[in-house]
């Protein structure tokens, strides 16, 4: 089994889905795992959430949300 390792944390569970669709168009298979602890009632609504990929796709995720996180930043400046 490949070891999963962490390479973003989402803030919502919207923020999250967009991330994993977009690494799945990269053919980066990634999953969802709650970041937040179970003790916090409101945090379990639509919590935090780590993103997890295979451990030899860590730099190619990374290099996709970085590449995410520049397109942003380009709508709003524009």
């Amino acid at each position: 089994m490949t070891r999963l390792v962490q390479v973003a944390v989402a803030n919502d569970v919207a923020e999250a889905e967009e991330l994993r669709d977009m690494l799945a168009a990269a053919g980066i298979e990634a999953e969802l795992e709650t970041a937040a602890e179970e003790h916090d009632p409101e945090a379990l609504d639509d919590p935090p959430l780590k993103i997890l990929v295979p451990e030899l796709e860590v730099d190619a995720a990374r290099d996709a949300i970085e590449a995410l996180a520049d397109e942003d930043d380009a709508e709003v400046v524009d």
